[in-house]
């Protein structure tokens, strides 16, 4: 199960747990910075599909972890302990691990007020973190010349993990373009910054056990989710019937 992939509609996924996800990480840390970990669910698992330059960010990951449960749910038919690794979730095991091991933390994305936030309350619930860092995005394509001066700026503070949170499928070709640029491991978390920072509400762990997040997430936002809802899982659903 070490770092292996289970093709779901033909994009391949890690076919890893929380715990088989932490052990791949520090295995060897070193080695894994200016890489980068996607994590994934049933809408950037449909688009990865659908387009090939995306697709290809997705396969050339360290890991594109299992966010969604219905990529668990299907990954256990070949790998039975293929499990949930959730962005929030993945950030709060980290950053735990950090009462043991000494690791420095960057935060890029989102916006100031948000990101302010966030940090605000990671310094009071984990205070063993060593936030190196955080930049709110821009919220706009970047020239190569602006995303190398960020790079920059990030690299001067040494930061072992780089978590970022420009939405999908931005961040995913973010952390792509960044490889071997960003020297600190690269994780694009979306959502998981307010989630974390208390701003938008996580769905009861029953709904998240019964495959219901998505609607929970719906009732919050209709007017934003409907038509990915209604599309990106009307997709999934016909691909994994006909074997796209």
């Amino acid at each position: 199960m070490k770092n292996e992939r289970v093709k779901i509609i033909g994009v391949p996924i890690s076919a890893v747990n929380m715990e088989s996800c932490i052990a791949n990480i520090y295995e060897d840390l070193d080695k894994v910075k200016g890489q980068y970990i996607c994590v994934s669910n049933v809408h950037t698992t449909v688009m990865a599909h659908d387009d090939p330059k995306y697709f290809k960010v997705q396969a050339d990951s360290f890991m594109s972890v299992p966010d969604g449960k219905p990529l668990s749910m299907v990954g256990k038919k070949q790998y039975p302990n293929m499990d949930r690794v959730t962005g929030p979730d993945l950030m709060r095991r980290i950053f735990e691990e950090s009462k043991n091991r000494l690791t420095r933390h960057y935060f890029y994305g989102n916006n100031k007020e948000n990101l302010e936030k966030l940090i605000k309350v990671i310094k009071k619930k984990y205070p063993q973190v060593v936030i190196c860092g955080y930049e709110p995005s821009v919220f706009r394509d970047m020239s190569k010349t602006e995303e190398q001066e960020l790079a920059e700026r990030i690299n001067t503070t040494n930061p072992d993990f780089v978590w970022v949170a420009l939405g999908a499928p931005r961040q995913e070709f973010f952390c792509n373009r960044m490889v071997g640029k960003i020297n600190g491991l690269m994780i694009g978390v979306g959502g998981a910054f307010n989630v974390l920072a208390g701003i938008v509400p996580e769905a009861p762990i029953w709904m998240q056990k019964l495959c219901l997040e998505w609607f929970y997430r719906f009732i919050q936002e209709p007017r934003r989710l409907f038509k990915r809802y209604a599309v990106t899982n009307t997709k999934f659903i016909w691909y994994l019937i006909t074997d796209h």
